[in-house]
């Protein structure tokens, strides 16, 4: 397994989708609001984490590993 590197800013971005996927995939199986409220709620918040996930996994595996980059 290759070790990389990512930033406090990077990791709260992670951190942030994986919390907008998991709140609108338990919206979308609760029934704690109106089913449409629940709904369109759910699947905006699962979107947003699934779209927003793509670009965050694409720029963390460009990175070099951990022990080919230079320490500047």
């Amino acid at each position: 397994m290759q070790e990389r590197n990512i930033t406090i800013p990077e990791l709260i971005l992670i951190a942030g989708t994986r919390v907008a996927l998991g709140v609108g995939l338990g919206l979308l199986i609760s029934d704690k609001l109106g089913r449409d409220t629940r709904k369109g709620v759910g699947w905006a918040l699962l979107g947003m984490g699934v779209f927003t996930t793509i670009p965050l996994a694409m720029g963390l595996l460009r990175k070099p590993p951990a022990h080919l980059r230079k320490v500047a």
